[in-house]
Parts: structure tokens; C-alpha cells; sequence
């Protein structure tokens, strides 16, 4: 991970990993599901949610890899809490019936984390006709939000605790289209951009977190409603791209030193940047097994899946989140969004355009 990661005000540093963010912390009677927690970070935080003593459901579309998801933890956890349900954000149907089903088990809800995502794939359209990206990664997180608002308020209301929505966005987000949502362009293949429109829907999270925050507070509920962004990280996300893969596959002729505040530290965000603005280009990047430089190189730019949890574990659980709303967070420490992702008309054009859709 990035050299000299300083330590932000929470204590915590882009080298943090999930375990050392919620340490001491006990999760003993809360439920929590996690969106996407069949691979990668979603794995990673159910395994250290059940950990810390929390109830975790999975909301997964491949069931057949939750189950191997929930025989490790429970090998490695034999006293964790996890179930899985079946879930494709891609699809409205899908989401109204994981919601029902929730709801008919009767379990409680105390956090909310929409952790499922796909990355900068080929145009194409889900089954409710949304462009597949703003599909998935908003719209169907929006959709399984709001229906389980009134279980988390519930919930809340009668544990006398804090529920938490948190949805994991992304550094992505600062190359949205130039209008940011393009609300009259959603499902226009002519001008797709497959990077473009993952930072679209990345925004959409944010700007999500926000609204809902607002109405929350003039609401007088106990819930708060974070974004955030995990870190670069090799996922199964990077599937539909060649050159950013598993691979750690960068660029070596290409070196770039920037200073922050007097040194390299958690907040400087450029490596993050470097790679999306790379990926942008479509650049191929040469990539020999053997070269010990290239592992080097991506050891100091990508953090592994126990460090891109972190962040996700910080807001869901540390009590130093606890009252904080409507905040972007990276390296478990409050982060700057664009301009855009502090547009509160945007915000509230978004929930209405999103309200539409969902109807």
C-alpha cells in the first residue's frame, strides 16, 4: 500500500486494515446486510462484521459462492452469524423480493451496507431497460433503501441505537459525464462511456447518501446515511476491463511523485486518480509475470481487500461515526467530494428522477 499513509484525525490511515478499524469493538446484537458479499471487499467485510459479533445477511447473486463465503467464516468463526439471501441489484423484481423476504423473517435491521457493484462494463441494459451500470449500482441500492427504511427506523426505535446506511462509492466519481447525471441521457449507447459511466453512478451514491440525510433529519429518525470511497483495489470488478486487472497491471514507464502537505500521506488521492485517468485512456499495460518491479509498484499503489474493507467497516461500526451524516469518507477519515457530490439540487433532482424510475 501507498508509502508514508499518514494517519488522519479518526487515527486510522489508508494502511489500516478492517480487523485494526473495529478492534474492541462489539457488534454482540446488531444485524447488518451486506450488498455484493459474495467477493472481494464485501467478503472481507462480512468476515470481520460476523467477527465482531454482528448478524450479517448477504445479499448475493450467486449463492453458490455465498455458501463457500459462509463455510470459511464459519470455519475460521464457528460462533459468527451469517446467512445469505438472493439478490440482483440489476433487477427491480429481484430487489422487492429480497426486501419481502427480509421483512418476513422478522429480524431486526441496524445497518445497511450497498457494497454491490459493477465496473466499467459494455453498454447494455437491465432487465428494467436502465443502463446497466446506473442500474446496479443506484438505482437497485436506491430501491432496496427505501424499502427498508421503515425495518432499520424500527429497528432503531426499539434498540434505542443508530442505524447506519452506508453505500460504498468511489474516487471514480470525479470523472462523471460533465453534467454529473446525465437524467436526459441515462440509456444513450451512442454516447457511452463505460469509465464515465461508472463514475456517474458512483456520484449517484453519493449524492444518494446526501438527500437521504436531509430527509432523515427533518424526519427526527436515529439513522445515518455515509458514502465512501474503499481505495483501488483488484476485485472481480475490474473483469470488464484489460487494462486494469488482477494482474496488478500498471504502467512503468510512466512515474509520478506528488507532495501533499510536505510529505505523502493518506490524504493525497492522486495514485487513485493516476489509475482511473489511465484506465480513461485505455492504455494496455505491459505486464511480465517475472518482473519484480511491476508487484512492487502495485504493492505501493493498490491496497489489498483487508485494507479496502476498512473504511466500509469504520462507518458501519466505529462509535467515532456515530451522529455523522450525509459524509464522504476514504481511509477511514472524512473526505472532500467533488462539487458535484455536494450539490444539493442535484441531490434531490437525483431522488426524484430515482423515485420515478423505482415507481
Amino acid at each position: 500500500m501507498w508509502p508514508f499513509s499518514r494517519k488522519g484525525s479518526s487515527g486510522f490511515s489508508s494502511s489500516s486494515t478492517a480487523e485494526q478499524v473495529t478492534e474492541g469493538i462489539d457488534g454482540t446484537g446488531l444485524t447488518a446486510i451486506v450488498t455484493g458479499a459474495s467477493s472481494g471487499i464485501g467478503t472481507e467485510t462480512s468476515r470481520v462484521l460476523a467477527l465482531r459479533g454482528v448478524h450479517v445477511i448477504m445479499g448475493v447473486r450467486n449463492m453458490l459462492a455465498a455458501k463457500d463465503v459462509k463455510e470459511k467464516i464459519l470455519k475460521e468463526i464457528p460462533s459468527a452469524k451469517v446467512d445469505a439471501m438472493e439478490l440482483d441489484l440489476g433487477s427491480m423484481e429481484s430487489v422487492k423480493k429480497f426486501a419481502s423476504a427480509f421483512k418476513s423473517s422478522g429480524l431486526p435491521l441496524n445497518i445497511l451496507i450497498n457494497n454491490a457493484g459493477i465496473m466499467a462494463c459494455p453498454f447494455s441494459l437491465s432487465k428494467d431497460k436502465i443502463e446497466l451500470q446506473f442500474a446496479t449500482n443506484h438505482i437497485g441500492h436506491f430501491l432496496l433503501t427505501n424499502l427498508l427504511l421503515d425495518t432499520i427506523e424500527k429497528t432503531s426505535r426499539e434498540s434505542k441505537k443508530e442505524g447506519r446506511i452506508v453505500n460504498v462509492s468511489s474516487e471514480a466519481h470525479r470523472f462523471a459525464y460533465s453534467e454529473g447525471i446525465r437524467f436526459n441521457k441515462i440509456n444513450d449507447e451512442s454516447s457511452y462511456n463505460n469509465w464515465r459511466a461508472y463514475g456517474q453512478s458512483k456520484l449517484a451514491n453519493i449524492l444518494h447518501a446526501n438527500e437521504l440525510t436531509r430527509r432523515l433529519k427533518e424526519d427526527g429518525v436515529d439513522i445515518s446515511a455515509n458514502s465512501l470511497h474503499p481505495g483501488t483495489i483488484t476485485t472481480n470488478l475490474f473483469r470488464h476491463n484489460s487494462a486494469v486487472n488482477d494482474s496488478y497491471q500498471l504502467v512503468l514507464d510512466i512515474q509520478v511523485v506528488v507532495e501533499c502537505d510536505g510529505m505523502l500521506g493518506s490524504n493525497c488521492k492522486v495514485h487513485d486518480q493516476v489509475l482511473y485517468q489511465l484506465a480513461f485512456l485505455n492504455i494496455e499495460y505491459r505486464y511480465a509475470e517475472e518482473h519484480r518491479l511491476i508487484n512492487v509498484i502495485g504493492k505501493l499503489v493498490l491496497k489489498n481487500v483487508q485494507q479496502g474493507a476498512a473504511t466500509t467497516c469504520y462507518v458501519a461500526l466505529h462509535p467515532q461515526v456515530k451522529g455523522i451524516s450525509g459524509k464522504y469518507f476514504s481511509d477511514s477519515n472524512v473526505a472532500n467530494t467533488t462539487a458535484q457530490g455536494t450539490d444539493a439540487d442535484l441531490a434531490k433532482k437525483l431522488w426524484d428522477f430515482s423515485m420515478n424510475l423505482t415507481k
